[in-house]
């Protein structure tokens, strides 16, 4: 007689298969970081915002502790690349370290945007931490109301 009970679940596949979450897992993942031979730090990736309103593209990204003169946003064609880095506070001699969890470093992301951009009116803004990109459409791209007539 077997005393104890082995009950057998069939994984659900609800929010535990969400594609963004898992490719967001993989573009951290570091395999040097879990073998301990990265050294002082982990990788910086900071994750994205994109939004797209009849006026154009909000790319939005949390960046604390990023200066702006650490930044670097360039636009070439249909293609956005912001790249930084953020550097590691420097340790006095004596202090001890008990958890590090965050993360520094460089970072480069790059996004392929669809025709119909107003390249010369890109604005890019860092407040509180907060980076935001806006990129407008051509006034030709916008959607606009047709009246019907008659």
């Amino acid at each position: 007689m077997n005393l104890v009970r082995r009950e057998t679940r069939v994984p659900v596949l609800g929010a535990a298969f969400e594609p963004f979450s898992l490719m967001r897992g993989l573009m951290r993942w570091d395999p040097f970081r879990d073998e301990g031979l990265q050294g002082d730090g982990a990788t910086f990736l900071p994750s994205f915002d994109i939004k797209e309103t009849k006026e154009g593209y909000v790319f939005a990204a949390d960046l604390p502790g990023i200066r702006q003169e650490d930044l670097d946003i360039n636009l070439t064609g249909s293609r956005l690349s912001i790249s930084g880095k953020r550097e590691a506070e420097a340790r006095q001699e004596g202090e001890n370290l008990f958890i590090a969890e965050r993360s520094f470093g460089a970072f480069c992301r790059t996004f392929n945007l669809p025709e119909g951009i107003d390249a010369g009116n890109v604005k890019a803004e860092l407040k509180d931490g907060v980076l935001k990109v806006a990129v407008p459409k051509v006034p030709e791209v916008q959607p606009r109301r047709i009246a019907i007539s008659h």
